[in-house]
């Protein structure tokens, strides 16, 4: 699966790098006489290039860490005073720096610019804009810059040309102090100490008075501080001074908030719901909960034969169905997509070869945005301890076996399992043939070369169980909740939370005590089969499951277990909750729409009336 891929790319920048070699020199400078030409020509109208203007030329390879230079023509040395075995391999960012020995860039160039320039650089796409550069001797420059990506045959970014236009920057470096807000902080005080609305630049004197955090420039407070912050404190924060204020409510600023704490992998799935919403009121929204609802909708189609123990995942918008205990206990080998980007979303078949086994009482997850993996279950002859990968988005997809080593987990049903850091399926727990409860780890990393299954060895663990449930918070930390588990010579229902980083070098065990001592704790009620649901701010949703004698599955339950003291709390939302169910199906799709599908209501299974928890506003669904 993604080995593959892997491998692929490896022989793409291999065969790039021989490509770059054979051409030789005669090559290059034939290249330098073709930009040479190309930078003779006149550009489109509007355009700051104006051909009078001799342009300079950088080449930086794309597909290397940080664009190292790769080409600089001769317009580029003498204006910047740089020669070309002095920057090739360094990212152009160099010219920031107003000495060739400084350790980071000078207060004076706009930070806003620049990450704005390595937001596009990131995104694929061009740039056009100014920024202020200095020469090897330290002289300023304005550089009127347009970055073109270049791409190849597979649409991936291989190149990026800047197109450079240096200028005399007309300012007196040494008569500004430091540092030189622009329009962040357009208001000075005057000598009591009072606001002036007249425009100017607060001496540095007076300023030292004021406060020091704010003799900072905003790109060291917005990068070295405020990154840092949780996006609750940097709400509080915007509220000391007009200058945070700005900085707090800046997209960029904000992303990078919500980025350093939730991962890029979880801000990347929260991208699209942000064109609508903005990081700032997402944010907000997740972290107070405020516009969490229910909602009830039917879809079309059908999973027929009708089926109950399927397992189903989210691969973007679309819902996945595997597997099931059909009519007489018949597992079933059959793949259903639903998908919920289409107007009128139906039950679709998927034709696929080489299905695996028929089973139920399985896994099934998400890994690296397409792929499937499939894992353990029941099936015609007995338990099972294969895995299985699809890639949904192939022209033909085809099941493919997985063999892990030597010593593959024991083979089991109504386990549970969970994906960490993408490409790492962690399986938890279970039930054997002969009816053991088992308490084992397991961790199978299917990027490598050749994936082998790993217990992971604790000196303690929670008591053997199944019908519990795994999430995953902070990229490697897990949570289980709940199940069957075993108590002396008895099987009880556990209302109990452990936890665990795999990311640690000897992961351990642990229980959480939430809300032990506290009189006004909450605790949800032991249950197995319940629905766990992992929130981009780390935070855990527990719902329904089966109860005994209990009847409100519906109430949620909400957990933050990185708290000091985690404790329980009551979610009560609006709207139209599933009623009184187990053995549901949960798929969390873009980070803020839980998707609850089946789920046994003592009379039937229902595959087409869906239930979504909205995490943030919707706004198509807004009248």
């Amino acid at each position: 699966m993604g080995i593959v891929r892997e491998e692929e790319e490896a022989e793409f920048r291999i065969s790039r790098k021989k490509l770059k070699c054979a051409r030789g020199e005669e090559r290059v400078e034939e290249e330098e006489e073709d930009w040479e030409r190309e930078s003779e020509l006149p550009l489109k109208p509007g355009s700051f290039f104006y051909p009078i203007t001799p342009s300079a030329f950088v080449v930086s390879d794309a597909l290397e860490a940080d664009f190292p230079i790769i080409y600089v023509n001769k317009v580029f040395e003498i204006f910047t005073g740089y020669r070309a075995d002095e920057v090739l391999g360094r990212n152009c960012r160099f010219l920031q720096y107003r000495d060739p020995h400084a350790q980071r860039r000078h207060p004076l160039v706009d930070p806003v610019v620049v990450s704005e320039i390595r937001r596009r650089l990131e995104e694929g796409i061009e740039f056009q804009g100014e920024l202020l550069n200095f020469r090897k001797d330290g002289t300023p420059l304005v550089n009127r810059l347009r970055l073109v990506p270049i791409h190849g045959d597979d649409g991936t970014v291989t190149h990026v040309i800047g197109i450079q236009v240096f200028d005399e920057a007309k300012i007196n470096i040494n008569s500004i102090s430091y540092p030189v807000f622009k329009e962040t902080c357009p208001q000075k005080f005057d000598r009591s100490g009072k606001y002036s609305l007249k425009s100017g630049q607060l001496p540095y004197i007076q300023f030292q008075e004021i406060c020091g955090i704010l003799q900072l420039s905003d790109e060291v407070l917005a990068h070295n501080i405020l990154s840092r912050l949780t996006p609750r404190d940097v709400a509080s924060i915007g509220s000391v001074c007009r200058r945070i204020r700005h900085l707090t409510k800046n997209e960029h600023v904000r992303k990078m908030v919500c980025q350093s704490t939730w991962g890029r992998e979880v801000t990347g799935a929260l991208e699209l719901m942000t064109k609508r919403l903005g990081w700032g009121r997402l944010a907000r929204e997740l972290t107070t909960l405020e516009a969490v609802s229910w909602r009830k909708f039917t879809v079309g189609g059908a999973v027929e034969p009708s089926r109950c123990n399927f397992s189903a995942c989210a691969v973007g918008n679309r819902l996945v169905l595997f597997g099931g205990e059909g009519v007489n206990m018949q597992p079933m080998d059959d793949t259903f997509v639903l998908n919920l980007d289409a107007a009128n979303p139906e039950w679709c078949r998927v034709s696929v070869e080489s299905s695996p086994p028929g089973r139920w009482g399985h896994t099934l997850s998400c890994l690296n945005g397409s792929w499937l993996v499939v894992f353990g279950g029941c099936g015609k002859h007995g338990l099972l301890n294969d895995v299985f990968v699809l890639d949904l988005d192939a022209k033909q997809p085809t099941w493919k076996e997985v063999f892990g080593g030597s010593t593959p987990p024991l083979p089991r049903s109504w386990h549970s399992s969970c994906t960490i850091e993408g490409s790492k399926l962690v399986v938890s727990g279970g039930c054997t043939d002969a009816g053991v409860l088992l308490s084992d780890t397991y961790i199978l990393d299917l990027k490598t070369e050749n994936p082998t299954w790993r217990e992971i060895p604790t000196s303690w663990a929670p008591s053997s169980r199944l019908g519990h449930s795994l999430s995953v918070y902070g990229r490697t930390m897990i949570l289980m909740f709940g199940g069957l588990a075993k108590s002396g010579n008895l099987r009880l229902r556990s209302g109990e939370a452990y936890t665990i980083d795999l990311g640690d070098e000897k992961p351990q065990w642990r229980q959480l005590e939430c809300g032990i001592g506290s009189q006004n704790s909450v605790v949800p009620p032991p249950r197995l089969d319940h629905v766990a649901i992992s929130m981009p701010c780390g935070r855990i949703i527990i719902f329904g499951g089966s109860i005994a004698g209990l009847h409100s599955p519906s109430r949620l339950f909400l957990l933050d277990p990185a708290e000091e003291k985690p404790s329980w709390r009551i979610l009560n939302v609006p709207g139209q909750p599933p009623k009184f169910a187990w053995g549901h199906s949960t798929c969390v799709m873009g980070g803020t729409r839980v998707l609850v599908l089946g789920g046994n209501n003592g009379l039937e299974w229902s595959l087409n009336e869906l239930h979504e928890l909205c995490l943030a506003s919707r706004q198509d669904l807004d009248p």
